[in-house]
């Protein structure tokens, strides 16, 4: 049986997770500040604290360093409804077991109650790591999709791991990756950040290792390549999974034995630095198709983190639009115009195929067009087409538009009959005319690929009016 200690203002958080305490088997005390905390936590040494961060009087981060001092190492379970990077940081820098974000499945609390109290192996030592200053301008967020990306940074900063941040094209990998550079044992040494996709075939072994005078045509000087340059701190590899084959085996041996060899040289270049790379694409189907190394894949693929697409987030948009318009203000050191409900409602509906940085792009645009007043719809760019990725527009970017289109529809008074047969003839076509194309016009195998009879797929070509040719 052990001891809890659960620090919160709110009755019903105290209530639930002393009764959560009691099904598991164990005591628990409540307390509704930080101060009554402490003198609880003397009347009763806890096992585990359970601690939210926002407390009348003494806040539940600078709690945590008092609980050091009175306790000793304890493991600290921190749960807020106000989670955001600095925060998660902040936390688990100070020591925190574990990160909960309200509002939590009991469940979640549970697991993390479980692991705290398990007995510390022998010759285990937990020491928290100093803190160091977040700028606040880097990730903006309060989905409970970005707060599992934020407490994702927060554990893996601290170690050396090789970090594979993985999403859609303008999420924000390279802000994550800054941020798990910033929040490293590393953050005084360089983050070099290198876009593969940007290197031209022939000069990225020189471009990545560098080379010797004369190594080729051309090379009249030496060079230090970006391995090099990243000594002593992160090496960003963006679009990593278009890095050739050719070179993928001597990037596996710089990471596995610290060396850099240049182009042209006879020896290898002593470096040290942590790799954190990102791409678009699924790295493990490039594996299966024999495009990427499976043994470096490995090497990359330690920790990973999905940076989720701002639609799967649209609660996060109006901070973020907020966010954009100060930084927009001060750069061009002018006041922060409003933005009208309907602007914002409008922002919301959009699928933004292009992520955050379409959203920044549009923020921008209408900054310009509404000159310092409000922002209204009308200054807003159209909205960009689905983008295509590895010849497929994604699922729920086409899912969003079908609903944009539906909602349009029923939201005219003057449109009537069959819906559905309007949605038809407006997709069918040129879904038909798509599959046609790429079978060259031949009937026979685009039916089997459509699962239709072929005799069915001339009817429907012969009803829209669509030439085989």
């Amino acid at each position: 049986m052990a001891h809890l200690l659960i620090v919160d203002d709110e009755q019903s958080i105290c209530w639930g997770l002393s009764k959560l305490a009691e099904e598991m088997g164990h005591t628990a005390s409540v307390a509704a500040s930080a101060e009554q905390a402490f003198d609880e936590a003397q009347r009763a040494k806890p096992d585990a604290i359970v601690l939210d961060v926002r407390l009348p009087g003494m806040d539940g981060l600078e709690a945590m360093r008092r609980f050091g001092e009175l306790l000793g190492p304890t493991p600290i379970i921190v749960i807020t409804a106000y989670g955001d990077l600095d925060t998660a940081v902040k936390a688990v820098r100070q020591g925190a077991f574990d990160y909960v974000t309200k509002p939590f499945e009991l469940r979640a609390v549970q697991r993390s109650i479980e692991r705290a109290l398990r007995p510390v192996p022998a010759g285990a030592e937990v020491t928290p790591a100093q803190v160091t200053a977040v700028d606040q301008d880097l990730i903006v967020g309060t989905s409970p999709a970005m707060q599992r990306v934020f407490k994702r940074i927060a554990l893996v900063s601290a170690s050396e791991a090789c970090v594979h941040l993985r999403g859609e094209s303008g999420t924000g990998k390279e802000l994550a990756a800054r941020a798990i550079h910033r929040h490293s044992r590393r953050n005084d040494g360089p983050f070099v950040a290198v876009n593969l996709a940007s290197l031209s075939p022939t000069l990225a072994e020189s471009e990545l290792f560098g080379h010797v005078r004369g190594a080729f045509t051309g090379a009249d000087e030496p060079k230090k390549g970006f391995l090099e340059h990243a000594h002593g701190g992160t090496l960003f590899l963006d679009e990593v999974a278009d890095i050739p084959l050719s070179i993928q085996v001597k990037l596996l041996r710089a990471l596995e034995h610290g060396e850099v060899l240049p182009v042209g040289a006879n020896r290898p270049v002593p470096t040290d630095f942590r790799v954190i790379s990102a791409t678009h694409q699924n790295l493990a189907e490039r594996v299966a198709d024999g495009a990427f190394r499976h043994d470096l894949y490995f090497r990359l693929v330690t920790f990973e983190i999905e940076i989720p697409p701002l639609r799967q987030r649209s609660e996060d948009i109006r901070p973020l639009v907020e966010h954009f318009l100060h930084l927009l203000a001060a750069k061009n050191d002018r006041p922060v115009p409003a933005v009208s409900d309907e602007t914002l409602a409008q922002l919301e509906r959009l699928p933004w195929h292009g992520n955050v940085r379409e959203l920044r792009n549009a923020i921008e645009h209408a900054t310009v067009l509404a000159r310092g007043a409000e922002i209204t719809v009308e200054h807003l760019p159209p909205p960009t087409p689905a983008t295509v990725s590895d010849g497929a527009v994604p699922p729920n970017a086409l899912a969003s538009l079908i609903r944009q289109w539906a909602v349009a529809a029923l939201a005219n008074p003057d449109e009537s009959g069959d819906l559905y047969a309007q949605f038809q003839d407006l997709v069918e076509p040129a879904f038909l005319e798509a599959v046609l194309e790429h079978y060259h016009g031949q009937c026979a195998p685009a039916a089997r690929r459509l699962g239709l009879h072929r005799t069915t797929l001339r009817k429907k070509l012969d009803q829209f009016g669509i030439d085989e040719s």
